[in-house]
């Protein structure tokens, strides 16, 4: 007896649906690298643009700010107008950013543009929602999984890219290189990328998506300038303020809202909300990885604890990370497969208490250090890959995208934190033109700490994994 097969869809007969995965995955990269690009120059940016040290870290902030702002938004259009159409808007407005940077050295220019690179951070939750939706059901896991390890790929490949420019060229060559890269990923993810097949339709939340921005921008640039401003300025704890009154505002209007922002009756339920709290604090012990080992390789042993390396060495002792998250992503995929994602979850948390505490033991080689780099990352992918695969389970397909927008946004958040974080414990221990022993300590204890709670956490995850059914494509 013949078997009746549904007619594939359009985007099933497209010609070469087949290198969705790969134009996704070189785009997550991509804006991974614009997120990180900007650290290596930002000791060299006020003799590059006149500006002074305050103003020229905004060069970083603008970009954190906005990618918090933007990739919950971006994430509810593309459930809701089409996920192709806003992922090649942000392709596009990172693109411009990049020509921006490559043209100017004007600081307030420059600024705008790294607030237009901002936006690329809702490549990721576009992209896993794209993957849900045109891959074959056994595929769509392990390449979530892939795709989400992304982010540490990139910013272990974007700082000694940075590095390496800074050291051998002008720096505007590093924007002409990106926006070469972004032009080109943005051609490619039009020509291979299908047009959704699931749309929500309906009337976007600009109230919500007004309020939660406004609590972000709140929350988040007193984070990244308390150590600038003082953290008891009236400024600070103002803007502290503002920011528990418009999340609590916001969280009502949501509740009310038929056709809400961010579900969040969803979001609390146990096998979205853990996710989110790990995705909250993985991101703060991932770039300490990054942030405090990076400045620990290029700290004077002179004048305290360091290792005396340049810019591009201290970078190339980060490739490690990348080497991890690429090989252990798969693994990662493999363990969740067999064992559960909870299980993946709590081996993650385990390898980061363990990198974390090796990097906390004083005056040690410099290969420990880059042993211990490469110990924390592979946490750091067992976690990230996993995230998005819990998700994909507990939240219909109509939210996916809007879901790991906000599971996106937390890890931006929990990075933000760290930066303040390290950022006040190294000030706190600097001594005669150096930063002493005990504050690399105390910032990797902290980030230690954060993975056992993550590790505490897991525990609350559901010990199976259900997944959804997919819909047939109509």
């Amino acid at each position: 007896m013949l078997r009746s097969t549904p007619k594939p869809s359009r985007a099933a007969r497209k010609p070469g649906s087949r290198f969705v995965f790969p134009v996704l995955a070189v785009g997550a990269i991509f804006q991974a690298i614009m997120q990180t690009v900007m650290v290596p120059l930002l000791p060299s940016m006020p003799g590059f643009t006149g500006a002074g040290p305050t103003a020229v870290s905004w060069l970083v902030t603008s970009t954190l700010l906005v990618g918090a702002v933007m990739t919950p938004i971006f994430g509810r259009l593309a459930d809701m107008i089409g996920k192709k159409r806003m992922l090649l808007i942000a392709f596009s407005l990172m693109t411009l950013g990049s020509v921006v940077c490559a043209l100017t050295s004007n600081i307030g220019l420059l600024i705008a543009a790294r607030g237009l690179q901002g936006a690329g951070a809702a490549v990721l939750p576009i992209g896993m929602a794209i993957l849900r939706e045109v891959l074959p059901r056994d595929r769509v896991d392990r390449s979530i999984a892939v795709l989400s390890s992304t982010l540490g790929i990139g910013t272990a490949i974007g700082i000694p890219f940075a590095a390496a420019i800074v050291q051998f060229a002008d720096w505007h060559l590093l924007f002409w290189v990106t926006t070469a890269i972004g032009t080109g990923v943005g051609i490619a993810a039009w020509m291979v990328v299908p047009e959704s097949r699931s749309r929500t339709g309906g009337r976007f939340d600009t109230v919500g998506a007004a309020g939660l921005s406004a609590a972000l921008i709140c929350l988040l640039v007193p984070i990244t300038q308390g150590s600038t401003w003082g953290w008891g300025s009236p400024a600070i704890l103002s803007m502290f303020v503002a920011s528990a009154v418009f999340f609590a505002t916001w969280g009502l209007q949501q509740l009310r809202n038929r056709n809400p922002l961010v579900d969040l009756r969803v979001s609390a339920q146990r096998a979205v909300l853990m996710p989110h709290l790990s995705a909250l604090l993985v991101g703060f012990a991932f770039y300490g990885n990054t942030l405090i080992t990076t400045q620990l390789l290029q700290a004077s042993s002179d004048r305290g604890a360091g290792y005396d390396l340049t810019i591009l060495q201290a970078a190339l002792c980060q490739l490690p990370a990348s080497i991890a998250m690429m090989i252990f992503a798969i693994v990662a995929s493999r363990i969740s497969e067999r064992f559960g994602p909870k299980a993946t979850i709590m081996l993650g948390a385990l390898f980061l208490v363990a990198g974390y505490s090796v990097h906390a033991v004083p005056d040690k080689p410099l290969g420990v250090v880059v042993t211990a780099i490469f110990v924390a990352a592979i946490g750091t992918s067992f976690v990230y890959c996993t995230l998005p695969v819990l998700l994909l389970g507990a939240v219909p397909l109509s939210q996916n995208a809007a879901a790991n927008g906000v599971n996106v946004l937390l890890r931006t958040v929990g990075s933000t934190m760290c930066s303040a974080v390290v950022a006040s414990v190294l000030a706190a221990h600097t001594l005669a033109g150096g930063i002493g022993v005990g504050g690399f300590v105390i910032a990797y204890v902290v980030c230690a700490a954060c993975a056992v709670i993550v590790f505490a956490a897991a525990f609350a995850l559901p010990s199976a994994h259900k997944r959804r059914p997919r819909p047939s494509a109509v």
